[in-house]
């Protein structure tokens, strides 16, 4: 019997897999996107809506996921990782694109409708008529852009669909709020990304808002009382 030492078994979490997208496509469906958003808990910033359709290739061949450079739900992956592997993934998709909503917007719409926006320009960019949207979470932001919208919960963790786009909208935001920060360099979003940290609070506290932070959220007035006024 092998001996496994120190490593912890329960830490070890499968790969995502494409069984979701491989019985969708038995039933009938021949474009099928994973979709994901990242940024909604940040403090500054955009929403991004990541979507990605994979190649016939990665869904059906072995181990979709090692195939995508061990793509699985980007809150899992260092960023060096997600960094290093985005170029695969994206090469890899037959389609994919991102679409944002910026921290003004979510201001102004709520962030319900922010994440419309995002989604539809997500689409717009797509150029597809997508027959399943498989979405990560429990409510649907994306219809009417898909004829069917399938709602999971860990989606990002467990479909290789919606991993992939985890990876590319998780990406592309990282890298806009590594821009931003040579903008703003106090709030030091080049390494915590808009969201909340012992930084980011102090600096709020000292130097109030920026330009892209979201300034109706509840937070704000703990740390600028001046904008409760």
């Amino acid at each position: 019997m092998r001996a496994y030492g120190c490593i912890n078994l329960k830490k070890i979490k499968p790969w995502p897999d494409a069984s979701r997208e491989r019985a969708l496509h038995q039933n009938g469906a021949r474009t099928i996107v994973g979709i994901d958003e990242v940024g909604k808990g940040s403090w500054a910033g955009p929403l991004v809506i990541g979507i990605a359709m994979l190649s016939d290739d990665v869904i059906f061949g072995d181990q979709p996921a090692v195939a995508l450079g061990g793509v699985r739900d980007s809150k899992q992956l260092l960023e060096a990782k997600r960094e290093a592997m985005f170029d695969e993934v994206s090469a890899k998709c037959l389609k994919w694109s991102t679409g944002l909503a910026t921290a003004a917007e979510c201001d102004e719409l709520g962030m319900v409708a922010a994440q419309r926006l995002a989604t539809t320009r997500g689409f717009a960019a797509l150029g597809l008529n997508v027959d399943v949207a498989i979405v990560d979470g429990r409510w649907d932001f994306v219809s009417p852009h898909a004829r069917k919208v399938v709602l999971e919960v860990k989606a990002d963790v467990s479909c290789v669909s919606v991993s992939a786009a985890s990876v590319l909208a998780k990406v592309t935001r990282d890298r806009m709020m590594r821009e931003s920060a040579n903008d703003y360099p106090q709030w030091h979003f080049e390494t915590n990304k808009g969201y909340p940290c012992p930084k980011h609070r102090t600096a709020l506290q000292g130097y109030g808002p920026c330009a892209i932070h979201r300034k109706s959220w509840a937070f704000m007035p703990n740390y600028v009382p001046w904008l409760a006024n």
